[in-house]
């Protein structure tokens, strides 16, 4: 990987490993950490258990100079990961820099987290470009990712090992133009409901029923239900006062799409800090704070938020 010895960075610096199963991941990313604490800058990695172990192991005395996160609590829905480093940012402005790891794609998770993920990878060039300056560094397990998974990673990012890799860094519109497809379509099984003004007991009522058919918890299922009020909330407020709910079982989990004519034009909607006065983003936020995964997509097709609930 291309390294630099200063201290202070221009800008963002988003930069991949690749690395081959946990006894090769400290040679990735402990010279990193070791840099680092050398510097004196604040670090945080954001890892799975396993990982963590590995590397605090690996960091010996210097392992206490850094903030260890277990990325499953905060990275399940992945659109919370990046409210994660915006504070751990924020906390630490005026520093001459900081620098984290995060490993959000790893083997067994399922395929929706892993196009969620990849949206995210692409969404932290957009989200930290004009921000101070810091590095992360995104570690890929070669031994354990399908193809396809490493070759977006090399989309989204930057900064790599090998100078002269097969894929080109994607650029910041790469994450646009993922958050303005259609996402695939629901089973034609799926239940449609059409809501207008009026019409959100509706919704809840459908919802609330298709949860307790997959036997949700009740606490879960409240959750559901409140998430799916405040999306449909949104689309009678701002998208033309109508919209179409749709509900369906997956394997192993409850789905359920909010969709209308509407655009919204930022893709980092639903993961900034929550602005109560802000007249857009709120019911997504909340969204991505109750439910297990929200994807979001905004195009030419309108606006879709799909919910899942695992079961």
């Amino acid at each position: 990987m291309s390294q630099v010895g200063e201290r202070a960075f221009a800008g963002f610096r988003h930069e991949v490993a690749f690395y081959e199963g946990l006894d090769d991941l400290p040679a990735h990313i402990v010279p990193f950490l070791r840099e680092g604490a050398a510097n004196g800058e604040p670090m945080l990695v954001v890892m799975l258990p396993d990982r963590l172990e590995v590397l605090r192991a690996a960091m010996g005395e210097d392992a206490d100079r850094v903030e260890w996160v277990d990325m499953s609590l905060i990275g399940g829905n992945p659109a919370r990961i990046i409210p994660a480093w915006s504070d751990f940012v924020e906390r630490h402005r005026g520093r001459v820099s900081v620098r984290g790891v995060g490993e959000p794609i790893w083997s067994g998770r399922r395929a929706v987290e892993v196009a969620e993920a990849e949206l995210h990878e692409a969404l932290l060039n957009v989200a930290f470009d004009h921000g101070p300056g810091w590095r992360l560094l995104c570690p890929y397990d070669l031994t354990a990712l399908p193809e396809s998974v490493l070759t977006e990673a090399l989309r989204n990012h930057p900064v790599r090992e090998v100078a002269h890799a097969p894929v080109h860094y994607a650029g910041r519109d790469h994450a646009r133009r993922t958050f303005a497809q259609a996402l695939p379509a629901p089973p034609t099984s799926a239940t449609e409901v059409a809501f207008g003004p009026g019409e959100l007991a509706v919704v809840r009522d459908v919802v609330r029923r298709a949860c307790e058919a997959a036997r949700l918890h009740p606490s879960a299922a409240d959750e559901v239900v409140l998430a799916a009020h405040e999306l449909a909330a949104n689309s009678l407020q701002h998208a033309g006062g109508y919209g179409l709910l749709l509900v369906w079982d997956e394997p192993g989990a409850l789905a359920i799409e909010v969709r209308d004519d509407g655009h919204i034009v930022d893709p980092l909607v639903g993961r900034s800090p929550l602005d109560l006065a802000a007249e857009h983003g709120r019911g997504i936020w909340m969204a991505n704070q109750l439910c297990d995964l929200v994807q979001v997509r905004s195009g030419t097709q309108g606006t879709q938020v799909r919910l899942y609930a695992w079961l």
